[in-house]
């Protein structure tokens, strides 16, 4: 794995620090050129260089760098805190037939302090639960083997997500799986310090870990991966 990418500059994190101090439109604006410079152009070029790792093992999952790619302003309609920008930087890569909020994803966000790293289901809707949970019923055993991979485990400590106190109906309360049928949510997660950043092996420290992942996300999305690529996508997460 090679990358020419040298990492974020610590300017970059620097002004992700001063942003969340000064969460305001008055300081933002005259130092918009700032956080374009600094952040979102090599942001931009990191989702590029994640992409050719993407073509050698999850080639359904490269997404334009543009679509990939978080804006920074908030949305605040219908939120308390009305502060107008997002304090950590973020992409998504969807697979190439997900449709608007449906699917397993990989993604990451980076703040001043550390970097995420996701892979799986974090916001499904009913009927994209349900596709989940029927998935699971029949094919857990493979799901479990994915999750008891010694690298999986190492890497991510093992599944996540928010979990139901009670069986979801329609389902056998003595279900062999009853602990991932009680599931919410299905994600590995890893968190690296803010180190990683500014390194050169960032494309490698992401892209190793989505690769690992690749299994997990691509078997959480059998049930939508025959479906015909819509013309625009959008995400809302995170």
């Amino acid at each position: 794995m090679n990358s020419s990418f040298p990492g974020f500059s610590p300017d970059a994190l620097a002004f992700l620090r001063s942003l969340k101090r000064n969460n305001r439109r008055e300081w933002f604006q005259p130092r918009k050129e700032k956080y374009e410079a600094l952040i979102k152009e090599p942001m931009l070029e990191l989702i590029g260089c994640l992409n050719e790792e993407f073509a050698r093992f999850a080639p359904e999952y490269i997404t334009p760098s543009h679509k990939a790619i978080y804006r920074i302003y908030r949305d605040t309609r219908f939120s308390k805190d009305k502060t107008p920008y997002k304090t950590h930087i973020s992409a998504i890569f969807p697979r190439c037939t997900a449709r608007k909020r449906e699917g397993s994803v990989f993604y990451f966000h980076f703040t001043e302090k550390e970097l995420l790293i996701f892979g799986g289901v974090w916001g499904p809707e009913r009927d994209e639960l349900l596709a989940y949970r029927t998935l699971l019923q029949e094919q857990h055993k493979e799901f479990q083997s994915i999750l008891a991979d010694r690298n999986v485990k190492r890497a991510f400590g093992g599944l996540q997500g928010e979990q139901l106190t009670r069986m979801p109906k329609g389902f056998p309360v003595d279900h062999p799986a009853e602990h991932l049928l009680r599931h919410r949510q299905w994600f590995l997660e890893a968190t690296l310090p803010n180190k990683s950043l500014t390194s050169k092996k960032l494309v490698h420290e992401i892209a190793s870990r989505f690769e690992l992942m690749s299994p997990f996300v691509e078997f959480l999305n059998r049930p939508f991966a025959a479906k015909p690529k819509p013309k625009a996508m959008s995400f809302s997460m995170f």
